[in-house]
């Protein structure tokens, strides 16, 4: 087993100040004053939240091409739109010519982040973690020029209105990008030799300054257990950073600002082992107007895969944000010219649905591709604007067995089962209270049996409210 090279003394007379945990966010002087593009696109997308030293970020940047890193863990099958913030980081970045490399976590996947949990993750085994590495390795290529072929710069070709500008976009980006590079931490870490690691990486950390980390603060303020297995999550982050810094001369980790001090703990590693100058900077977490988290429904999150949340479903969540949310999201995910985006904040009244189909359409596009996303604005044209009637291709759809429908299902139970309501008493009450459908027909009793009679041609379609419709059919073997 490798072991970790040596180190600097804990604290070199000569190494740059160390950075504090609690750094204030960035401020409008600091804005006005910089002068790389790639951070002032990054500012004015709305993806600047912390940086631990971003003056001399600024100037590094301004001095030739960086490397930069996001890392993901591998914890469920794909990314969601909270991971698709940083995706826009690095892929902003990627455009102004600076290096990416994505890390997938398929080393500290085995130790898990205890960041906003209350309880330990549970335990992947191999199998997974690689079935989970496969897909997420999947969903990135599609956002990032990896020098292959597999990044997807077709997806950012917008509505006919914006396509002009767009094309310009991509095409100054792939005149400048350099392609990404992707690691797997595994790499190291599976190898690393645990007294050597503990004296070496160790040694740089205090139980001090680990004790008011967030993330172990609200276990112990809550009495939540936290394993030593967790407890070390935070090094071993921290670690990454140091590791791509000597074989990448890697010089800056980005994050949601939820990660702040996981980061902050690799831009002081670096400092002690290396005596090197390396930065932190986080996005703002994804809020809506009311403060409240984005990308999540129902469901469950707002997934970047097709298997996980559909195409019309993701394109729905869209659709249907709040008025005052609109311009901040295209902001932060679209490539929307200045005079565009200046047309779409003078709508007013019923015209702000215009932007919202807009930027629904937008998102789908990168996410999915242009097809898809018309496909998606279609179906809901169909489903709605056209008197609510149509069955839309796109719709999601659920397979129920063939011996359940003949026996006959409750509607509430078979709204739950489509994922259209969070539970069965949401089911109930809003059957209750009439905004339940069975192909487009009121029912008021949620035990209202649906059978195999009420198919045609095989479907039947089901709906919870206005703005929510699932296909259901009969399982195939």
């Amino acid at each position: 087993m490798n072991q970790v090279a040596p180190t600097h003394s804990s604290s070199p007379p000569t190494a740059p100040e160390s950075p504090s945990a609690d750094t204030p966010t960035v401020t409008d002087a600091q804005v006005g004053a910089l002068r790389s593009p790639a951070l002032r696109e990054l500012v004015a997308r709305g993806l600047v939240y912390q940086c631990s030293d971003l003056a001399a970020l600024d100037a590094r940047m301004c001095a030739g091409p960086i490397v930069a890193y996001n890392g993901y863990d591998l914890t469920a099958p794909s990314l969601h739109v909270g991971n698709l913030v940083t995706l826009m980081m690095l892929r902003t970045l990627q455009r102004h010519g600076h290096h990416v490399i994505v890390l997938l976590g398929s080393g500290t996947t085995k130790i898990g982040d205890p960041s906003g949990k209350d309880d330990m993750r549970q335990m992947l085994d191999a199998e997974t973690i690689q079935h989970n590495r496969d897909r997420i390795e999947t969903v990135v290529r599609r956002f990032l020029d990896f020098g292959d072929g597999s990044t997807v710069d077709e997806r950012a070709t917008r509505s006919e209105s914006v396509a002009s500008s767009a094309s310009n976009v991509i095409e100054s980006a792939r005149a400048t990008a350099r392609p990404a590079v992707l690691v797997d931490n595994a790499e190291w870490l599976d190898e690393l030799a645990y007294i050597p690691f503990l004296r070496d990486v160790g040694s740089h950390f205090t139980i001090n300054r680990m004790l008011t980390m967030e993330s172990v603060q609200r276990r112990l303020e809550r009495s939540q257990p936290l394993t030593f297995l967790e407890f070390n999550y935070m090094i071993l982050q921290a670690y990454d950073f140091a590791e791509l810094h000597a074989r990448h001369d890697c010089v800056l980790q980005t994050g949601g600002s939820d990660q702040w001090g996981n980061i902050i703990n690799g831009v002081e590693l670096g400092r002690r082992m290396r005596d090197a100058k390396l930065f932190a900077l986080t996005a703002p977490l994804l809020l809506n107007s009311a403060g409240q988290k984005m990308g999540k429904t129902v469901g469950g999150a707002v997934w970047l895969s097709a298997d996980l949340m559909s195409p019309y479903e993701f394109w729905q969540y869209w659709r249907n944000i709040e008025d005052d949310d609109v311009l901040k999201v295209l902001g932060i995910f679209g490539d929307v010219p200045d005079a565009e985006m200046q047309r779409l904040a003078g709508l007013q009244g019923s015209a702000i649905n215009d932007a919202k189909v807009f930027l629904a359409t937008e998102l789908t596009t990168l996410v999915h591709g242009r097809a898809i996303a018309h496909e998606a604005a279609a179906t809901a044209r169909e489903t709605f604007a056209d008197g609510g009637s149509g069955r839309g291709d796109g719709l999601p759809r659920v397979a129920i067995p063939r011996d359940e429908l003949e026996a006959g299902i409750p509607f509430f139970l078979l709204l739950g089962r489509s994922g259209l309501v969070g539970s069965n008493s949401e089911g109930r009450r809003l059957i209750q209270q009439g905004g339940g459908r069975v192909n487009d027909i009121q029912v008021t009793d949620p035990h209202h049996s649906v059978t195999f009679e009420d198919l045609n041609e095989g479907e039947l379609k089901i709906s919870a409210g206005k703005k929510k419709h699932a296909i259901v059919h009969v399982e195939t073997a």
